[in-house]
């Protein structure tokens, strides 16, 4: 196994497998990439800490896809915190950074700052897309906000969507760290049973509410490999899933050593935006010359900024629409 001071472990997600269950893994560590998300809005408390969760959820189930492919996160809610949205980029090439962004829309008329977080979302829905490049028809995966946290409801979509038993143990939060101000650090550990070879379909569960669980696609040895790895999760830190002090390497030898455990290749993540002045002007293609005019400032420019990053344009009406000028 990789040793810790070998691997400069912040932003990074590492794959794992326990060999001995059929179980895989992932670990992620975010740091300065979650402090950029954080930076580009002045998000209350209760606000923050829901895209801290949904970016590192994000992190650990986009390290899954391959290679171009953008894996989304949507929370939307009936609550004051009406929307958390995340975007995970998968590298371009192998040995490149992912990148990750995410914002959230909410009232803040209607927040309830000490409030736990989740509380605030309400009735509303998780959503899982995943956007597989020109020519494929995205993938959209819904289940209902339940549980007590969105890790919980991740956790529903895995094992209802997917029929894949899923677990993600998290940490996040503001860290005060010597020679360095207060930033926002996060970890977390996801543990997947993956579906044996051949095996049978199941129907719809006989847990809470009808949906699925565990118990209900995991039999014999399988559910007693899944509620020892689980059992195993359970002793588990905050501080060493969060850092920096305790290497991914090292805890997963902590947890799981009699499991197995055996890593791959760490992926390191980036905060990256997509958004750029030419995909502006095609969402506006659709509009005429008399709608761009009613976009139209008293300067004379229509203006257009990027809820990730911040990103602010200006552009003149004329050359917007689908009756833009055409340059000569």
């Amino acid at each position: 196994m990789t040793t810790g001071s070998q691997i400069a472990w912040d932003d990074t997600v590492l794959p794992f497998q326990l060999d001995a269950s059929g179980i895989r893994g992932r670990v992620a560590r975010l740091d300065g990439v979650l402090d950029q998300v954080l930076k580009q809005h002045a998000y209350p408390s209760v606000i923050e800490a829901l895209v801290a969760e949904t970016a590192l959820l994000t992190a650990l189930i986009g390290q899954a896809v391959k290679l171009r492919w953008k894996l989304s996160l949507q929370v939307r809610g009936k609550g004051p915190a009406r929307l958390i949205a995340t975007d995970y980029y998968g590298p371009s090439q192998e040995g490149e950074p992912a990148r990750i962004r995410a914002y959230a829309s909410y009232d803040a008329d209607r927040l309830d700052l000490n409030a736990d977080p989740f509380s605030q979302i309400g009735e509303g829905y998780f959503a899982v897309m995943i956007d597989q490049g020109e020519g494929m028809v995205p993938y959209q995966g819904f289940t209902p906000i339940a549980g007590k946290s969105l890790s919980d409801c991740a956790q529903t979509y895995f094992a209802q969507s997917e029929q894949i038993p899923t677990r993600f143990q998290l940490a996040f939060g503001e860290s005060a760290e010597p020679g360095r101000k207060l930033h926002w650090r996060a970890g977390g550990i996801m543990l997947q049973h993956m579906p044996s070879v051949g095996g049978v379909a199941v129907e719809q569960g006989s847990g809470e509410g009808g949906l699925l669980t565990h118990a209900d696609i995991l039999g014999g040895a399988e559910s007693d490999d899944w509620n020892r790895a689980n059992m195993l999760l359970d002793t588990v830190e905050t501080l060493e899933m969060i850092g920096p002090s305790v290497p991914p390497t090292d805890l997963l030898v902590r947890l799981f050593h009699e499991e197995g455990p055996r890593v791959f290749d760490a992926q390191p993540v980036r905060f990256g935006c997509s958004c750029s002045e030419d995909k502006v002007r095609n969402t506006m293609s659709i509009y005429s010359q008399k709608d761009i005019a009613k976009m139209t400032t008293e300067a004379g420019v229509v203006t257009a900024d990027c809820q990730f990053c911040g990103a602010h344009y200006e552009m003149d009406p004329k050359t917007l629409g689908f009756e833009a000028v055409k340059p000569e």
